[in-house]
C-alpha cells in the first residue's frame, strides 16, 4: 500500500524543459515512474523526448492526461506560483523540489493550503518521494540504492536520506516510503502529518525519522509519537556542533533565541521511547535493533 505515491500516481513535471527538470525526469521515467505531462508555458503541443505531452497550464494537462501529482522544477522567482497553479488545478500531491522560494511567497501558498483539503504539498526544498515496491519516485533521490520492504523513511536532509536508505538496503530492509519534507522554514507536510500516513500503512512496520536543528518539528513529532504512534521509531538528529544563530545548511536549521537546539529534540524524542542514532553512520543498525 504504502503512502503518497504508487501504482496510481500520474506526474506531471512543472519545467520539464529546464536543464535540471529535464535531467530528474528522465531519471524518474526510467525508475518507472508514470511520466504523463510536463507544463511549460509557451511550449503547449511540443512533446518532450518525443514520448511527453507538453501543455502550456496545469489545468489543460490534468483534463487531458488525467494526472494527480505535479513535481514543480521552476526557479525560485515563479515557484510559488507554479505551487497555486496545480493546487488550483486539483493536483493531490504537489512535490516542490525548489530551493530558495521567497518566506513571503510560501506563506501565500501556506495560506491556500490550509483553506482546502484535496492537495497535499511536499517541500520546498526537498528531495522528494519515492515508493519503491510500486517502481515510483516523484523528486531527484537515486532510486539505485532503494528496495522494498517495511520500514518507512521520513526527514528533513535529503542526502542523509539517502544514507540511511542505503544503510537499510544493506541490512535486507527495504523501505515501504520514504519522505524528504525539506527544511524551510514554511512548507508543506511535515513529521506529524507523514507519521500519520505510516501509523495507517500495514506495509510499515518501523520508521527512521531524520531530523535537524531549527523550528519545532522534531518536537511535535515526538508528542505525537509517544501519544499515538505504535510502531518502532529510530531517528537521527543532525546539529549537535552548530553554534547558536548560525544556520547550518537548510533556511530553517538555526538556534535562535535557545530554541531548536539539537539536545532539546534528542530529549524530547528519547522521552516518547525513540531510539537515537548516535552518528549518521548508525542510523540503519539502530534501526534494525528496534525490530
Amino acid at each position: 500500500m504504502a503512502i503518497l505515491v504508487g501504482p496510481d500516481s500520474r506526474v506531471l513535471f512543472q519545467g520539464i524543459t529546464g536543464s535540471a527538470g529535464s535531467f530528474h525526469a528522465r531519471q524518474c521515467m526510467a525508475y518507472g515512474t508514470r511520466v504523463v505531462a510536463g507544463v511549460v508555458p509557451g511550449r503547449g503541443g511540443q512533446r518532450f523526448d518525443d514520448q511527453v505531452p507538453i501543455f502550456d497550464t496545469v489545468r489543460q494537462a490534468v483534463a487531458e492526461t488525467g494526472a494527480n501529482v505535479s513535481c514543480v522544477f521552476v526557479p525560485p522567482a515563479f515557484a510559488a506560483d507554479a505551487i497555486l497553479e496545480a493546487i488550483d488545478a486539483g493536483i493531490e500531491l504537489v512535490v516542490a523540489i525548489t530551493e530558495g522560494i521567497p518566506v513571503l511567497d510560501m506563506l501565500r501558498v501556506r495560506r491556500v493550503l490550509d483553506g482546502q483539503s484535496r492537495t497535499r504539498l511536499l517541500g520546498p526544498n526537498c528531495p522528494g518521494v519515492i515508493t519503491p515496491g510500486a517502481r515510483c519516485k516523484v523528486g531527484i533521490m537515486p532510486g539505485h540504492i532503494h528496495r522494498p520492504g517495511p520500514i518507512g523513511v521520513v526527514s528533513r536532509s535529503g542526502t542523509l536520506t539517502y544514507e540511511a536508505v542505503f544503510q537499510l538496503s544493506e541490512l535486507g530492509l527495504g523501505q515501504s516510503t520514504c519522505v524528504g519534507i525539506g527544511g524551510d522554514p514554511v512548507q508543506g507536510l511535515d513529521f506529524v502529518d507523514v507519521l500519520r500516513l505510516f501509523a495507517e500503512d500495514p506495509e510499515t512496520k518501523g520508521v527512521v525519522l531524520i531530523g535537524e536543528i531549527g523550528g519545532a518539528a522534531e518536537e511535535r513529532a515526538a508528542e505525537y509519537i509517544r501519544n499515538h504512534f505504535r510502531k518502532p521509531v529510530a531517528a537521527f538528529i543532525a546539529g549537535r556542533t552548530a553554534p547558536p544563530g548560525k544556520r547550518m545548511g537548510h533556511a530553517g536549521a538555526i538556534i535562535a533565541g535557545g530554541k531548536g537546539t539539537a539536545e532539546a529534540k534528542i530529549a524530547a524524542l528519547e522521552a516518547a521511547g525513540v531510539r537515537i542514532a548516535p552518528t549518521p553512520s548508525e542510523m540503519g543498525k539502530t534501526m534494525a535493533a528496534m525490530l
